[in-house]
């Protein structure tokens, strides 16, 4: 059998990669310059984006789609979806994963419109398909907190209290794996989010435990907190997206939801976990 994985250089494109190489399966990954992919050599590469799909689909059977999470046009992200769902079928695809978010299952306006769009466009294909759906990625906090903590040992945050349940983007990846692998997938919508609600307090102290060290919390202002991203170089409208969400958190706090156990059959990695992961992104070198 063989995937072709959309996506393949990206954070949990690589280790969609990884856990089907270690199912046994024969992987394509579809990215913009091979030559720079460093993937595995087992791994078929095959240059080119989502638009150039046909030679890439050719003698595919299953494929992960990855929606783009951040497009300004929800009228194109869908048609691309739809025109990729549409050619893999022709090619004789029968399974596709997408990855979207968990702003569909809430209906979040900014980010619902569009990627419930590139869903549909994915069911009207006829094809096979999983939607995952995982909620806030514990990966953002190196953006938001990893210069902070690697130089000063400190978390700050506008929303002290507000409430989270980042997910570490290796169950997210497994979930994708085994939607792609497994049969008892189709037609389903998986939510996702890590073990435990925590707020912006109990997670720097997460990541403390998970560092072997005690880091600091203080808490900004929403301006403060947006000027600190600024500063540890995140663009002005992804620092307001990230904000964005903390205050929804704030106000509608997210929860603990089952979807990863259910489908991995083991609890989610906790953000400690994530932590001793990255230890070497959130720490200084000596």
């Amino acid at each position: 059998m063989t995937i072709l994985v959309t996506g393949a250089t990206g954070t949990i494109g690589r280790i969609v990669v990884d856990r089907l190489l270690r199912a046994g399966q024969h992987v394509r990954a579809l990215t913009r310059n091979p030559a720079t992919a460093a993937l595995p050599d087992s791994v078929e590469l095959v240059a080119g984006d989502i638009s150039g799909a046909p030679a890439a689909l050719d003698g595919v059977d299953r494929a992960y789609y990855m929606a783009g999470l951040l497009d300004p046009d929800p009228g194109r992200a869908a048609e691309q979806a739809g025109a990729f769902a549409g050619q893999a079928a022709k090619s004789g695809l029968t399974r596709i994963v997408t990855l979207t978010s968990g702003a569909v299952t809430i209906r979040r306006p900014g980010s619902y419109e569009m990627l419930h769009q590139v869903e549909q466009a994915i069911e009207a294909s006829g094809l096979q398909w999983t939607h995952v759906r995982p909620g806030e990625f514990a990966i953002n906090k190196l953006d938001m907190w990893g210069e902070s903590v690697r130089t000063e040992g400190v978390v700050r945050s506008a929303f002290p209290d507000a409430l989270g349940v980042p997910i570490h983007e290796a169950d997210i990846a497994e979930v994708v794996a085994a939607a792609l692998v497994q049969d008892g997938h189709a037609g389903r919508a998986y939510s996702l989010s890590g073990p435990q609600a925590l707020s912006h307090r109990e997670q720097a102290a997460a990541i403390g435990e998970g560092l072997g060290r005690s880091l600091r919390f203080e808490a900004l202002t929403y301006g403060q907190a947006r000027a600190s991203y600024i500063t540890a170089g995140m663009p002005y409208d992804i620092a307001e997206y990230l904000l964005g969400y903390q205050a929804e958190y704030a106000e509608e706090p997210p929860t603990v939801l089952p979807d990863v156990e259910r489908v991995l059959g083991k609890r989610g990695r906790t953000l400690a976990q994530w932590a001793t992961d990255h230890r070497a992104d959130l720490t200084q070198d000596s």
